[in-house]
């Protein structure tokens, strides 16, 4: 009678280790890629509701300091758009003015702006007092900023964008906000 031998398979630890760290590796990359590209994406769509709010909110003349100055849309902190905002007002105008986009880091940078976009871990009831009385549309997607005194509030609910406006700060600011837009918000004050 024949003797059988089992034959054993040795995988080297470090070998298998190798291929489980590579494994998780890039599921933890795919990962991150697809909640990139959902910010992204997310912030894409916001940069178009900020090149339209310029659309349906009026300023008052004292909002230029001159017939040629630009319309400028503002983004202070961390720039979550990148050059996609740049990309979406390239070329636009608003009542003759050219569009443009500038970022600070900090609020007392701003000497002139018509909507400006928060995006700052900083004290938002001070940035607002900071504005307070000048006409900067102002807007974040910070929780309560509507209600802290801020104008529009992006907020995303059941997968939609959503706006929360404060028509008594616009007011207070000598904006004019369109009743189509309003009609598309939940009103806060």
């Amino acid at each position: 009678m024949r003797k059988r031998t089992k034959h054993i398979t040795i995988v080297r630890p470090g070998k298998s280790l190798k291929i489980f760290a590579a494994v998780l590796f890039f599921s933890i990359a795919s990962l991150s890629i697809q909640a990139q590209t959902t910010a992204t994406r997310a912030y894409q769509v916001k940069a178009v509701f900020l090149y339209n709010f310029s659309q349906f909110v009026d300023w008052p003349p004292t909002a230029f300091k001159g017939s040629n100055d630009p319309f400028i849309i503002g983004i202070l902190g961390d720039d979550p758009f990148g050059t996609y905002i740049d990309e979406t007002v390239a070329g636009e105008t608003v009542k003759g003015h050219p569009m443009i986009v500038q970022r600070y880091q900090d609020v007392k940078d701003i000497t002139n702006c018509q909507i400006l976009f928060i995006n700052t871990d900083n004290d938002i009831a001070q940035i607002l007092k900071v504005l307070a009385n000048r006409s900067i549309l102002t807007v974040s997607d910070a929780a309560n900023f509507a209600k802290q005194g801020g104008m529009i509030r992006l907020f995303t609910e059941n997968n939609k964008l959503r706006l929360a406006v404060n028509p008594s700060a616009a007011r207070a600011a000598g904006l004019t906000i369109s009743s189509k837009l309003l009609r598309l918000a939940d009103i806060v004050n």
